[in-house]
């Protein structure tokens, strides 16, 4: 095993996460080592990644990317369909 942080994130899954977010300030996940795969838990810290900041202004729905390949980040945009 090499203790080379990897260059591609952990696929957590190939599809989106729905969740109800209320206002407020949010830390994404680009890594996909976090223990839910959504919200950073620091578990970045042996890698390159770091967290995506990301604010919610108004309580909505939003599908976000578990797959960690969006362009789009945090939002799934159906990267996952191509890998």
């Amino acid at each position: 095993m090499s203790d080379q942080p990897s260059a591609e994130p952990n696929i957590v899954a190939k599809k989106c996460k729905r969740l109800f977010l209320n206002p407020g300030v949010y830390f994404y996940c680009r890594c996909g080592l976090s223990a839910d795969g959504v919200f950073c838990d620091g578990a970045h810290k042996a890698t390159s990644f770091v967290p995506k900041k990301f604010v919610i202004e108004d309580a909505q729905e939003v599908a976000l990317c578990l797959c960690k390949h969006t362009p789009n980040a945090p939002y799934c945009d159906g990267t996952h369909k191509l890998i």
